[in-house]
């Protein structure tokens, strides 16, 4: 089975992106520069840029719905987007989200907005507001949508600007993810809910399948603030997998080969590879498979990284093929 099988066509969607930025580009004033296709907008404000992201759960969502627990999803949102505008060396300022419904009960609502707040204390950021829009009979009863919008600084001296920092020779550490994050969710509900229910529980996931599904998208802010100066690149593996993210923040000229031998995904994603016979390129295509945030340093200046445990999955090398995983 192929991700376009479970209705998300990847190829498609990168075209459409490059559509948009073409009109995207155009809108933009001398404050700010045309990053799009990065993981943050860029907007120029004295010595400093704001950095800027949007993202959503997607139907990580459903999972949250049929089980009843809402009161992680929040926490998925702010770290996805934490770690969007970390890959530009930017630290958070403030957060606002939107919630969209057609019926749903006052407990579900407070338990999102709870996970929120709390999610944005634990990341030093402000929960400036937001929108609860009803739209009657537009989302299905009981379902609701679940977006965020990110807002956070870095001066323009330490901005990691990856097209001038990554060379030839650098190698790739991986930062574990704490399983699917927030990606993939389409295949993955696909492929497991053929076998399994949300209450099943599997022997080799030693949880129940709600409950792995359901592990929060881990923030990489902690481990990586006190360490960005030795950064060269950082890619945050969401949809797309390696190939599409890693290629976002590749200079001209230069590639990257991955070696997935050198570390071990987790039980889920052997599990739905297994179970839907998905091909090995599309499962790094379509999911992290492990590893959550790919960190470009020279080898160098390893010695500040080896406290957070991180795997050397591979380096960067003079070539145009773009990625490689073998």
């Amino acid at each position: 089975m192929l991700y376009k099988d479970a209705g998300v066509d990847i190829d498609s969607l990168n075209l459409i992106r490059k559509s948009i930025g073409k009109h995207v580009t155009k809108t933009f004033s001398r404050r700010a520069r045309s990053e799009f296709g990065l993981f943050g907008g860029i907007y120029s404000i004295n010595s400093d840029f704001l950095i800027s992201s949007c993202d959503s759960v997607g139907t990580k969502i459903l999972i949250a719905c049929a089980s009843g627990i809402h009161n992680t999803v929040g926490a998925d949102l702010i770290n996805h987007c934490v770690n969007d505008i970390l890959t530009t060396g930017a630290l958070p300022l403030f957060f606002l989200d939107y919630i969209g419904f057609s019926k749903v009960n006052r407990k579900t609502l407070v338990d999102v907005v709870s996970g929120l707040a709390k999610a944005c204390n634990k990341e030093k950021m402000v929960l400036a507001g937001g929108e609860t829009a009803q739209l009657t009979r537009f989302y299905p009863d009981g379902i609701y949508d679940l977006v965020g919008f990110i807002v956070g600084r870095v001066s323009k001296k330490n901005y990691i600007d990856p097209t001038t920092r990554i060379k030839s020779g650098h190698i790739v550490l991986g930062l574990k993810s704490s399983g699917l994050h927030t990606n993939g969710y389409s295949l993955a509900r696909r492929v497991l809910l053929r076998k399994y229910r949300l209450a099943s529980y599997i022997p080799e996931l030693k949880c129940t399948l709600a409950k792995e599904l359901l592990k929060v998208h881990r923030s990489y802010r902690k481990e990586l603030e006190p360490r960005l100066k030795y950064v060269k690149g950082l890619a945050h593996i969401t949809g797309g997998g390696f190939y599409d993210n890693i290629k976002r923040i590749l200079p001209k000229g230069l590639s990257v080969v991955i070696r997935k031998k050198t570390w071990k995904p987790s039980p889920i994603f052997q599990l739905i590879k297994n179970l839907g016979n998905v091909p090995e390129e599309e499962m790094y295509r379509v999911f992290n498979m492990g590893i959550g945030m790919c960190v470009i340093i020279d080898k160098k200046h390893l010695r500040f990284f080896k406290t957070i445990k991180p795997v050397l999955i591979g380096e960067i090398v003079k070539d145009s093929f773009g990625v490689k995983v073998e």
